[in-house]
Formats: C-alpha cells, sequence, structure tokens
C-alpha cells in the first residue's frame, strides 16, 4: 500500500500541495512577486493597512477560517468589504500562486 502525505514539499521554489487541498503545483516565488505587485500595498508583511485586525497571520486566517489555500482563492478571486476583486484583473493560475503564497508565509509566521 502506498503512503500518501499531507504535508507540503517544498521544491525549487514550488510547494506541491497535499491531498487536502488543490493537487497543483503552485510557483510560491510567483506568488510573492504577484503578491507584491497586486497586494503588499494593503497586506505588507502580512499585515492590514486597512482593516488592522485582519491581517494575514496564522491565528487571525485560522479565526476567519481562511487558512486554505481555496478560501483564500475564494476571498482573491471575489473580493469582499473593503477588500477589491482580483478575480478580473489576475489569471487563474496568478491568484492561486498567490493564495499558496500567502498561506506559506502565514505558516512561516510572515
Amino acid at each position: 500500500m502506498t503512503k500518501i502525505s499531507l504535508v507540503p514539499a517544498f521544491v525549487a521554489g514550488a510547494i506541491i500541495i497535499g491531498l487536502s487541498q488543490k493537487t497543483l503545483a503552485a510557483d510560491i516565488a510567483a506568488g510573492e512577486q504577484i503578491f507584491n505587485a497586486n497586494c503588499a500595498a494593503c497586506h505588507a508583511g502580512g499585515n492590514n493597512a486597512i482593516i488592522t485586525e485582519k491581517t494575514l497571520k496564522k491565528d487571525v486566517l485560522e479565526a476567519y477560517s481562511m487558512n486554505s489555500v481555496d478560501a483564500i482563492t475564494t476571498q482573491v478571486t471575489n473580493g469582499k468589504g473593503a477588500m477589491p476583486a482580483f478575480g478580473g484583473r489576475l489569471e487563474a493560475e496568478d491568484i492561486d500562486n498567490v493564495a499558496n503564497y500567502v498561506l506559506s508565509q502565514a505558516e512561516q509566521g510572515w
């Protein structure tokens, strides 16, 4: 029987998502570039310049049920409240990459 690991594996700047997430490989380096170009104005260092208590820190993401690639992807795609939707501005692959970057940074403590 084959063992399947649900722990993310980091390979040359990419993260391969376990079965609990998407099975596609995400490019974390590309996600960082997309984040810096589109998100960092409000979320530099995982903070939130608009609503200070809604940071991208791990505990806050967990408290708001935003601690998965799917939840972050939905938020980035559709926007919510003060956050604009990026679904019409970024490609799906770019949104997936930035969602994976945000989650990986949250796991590392920003």
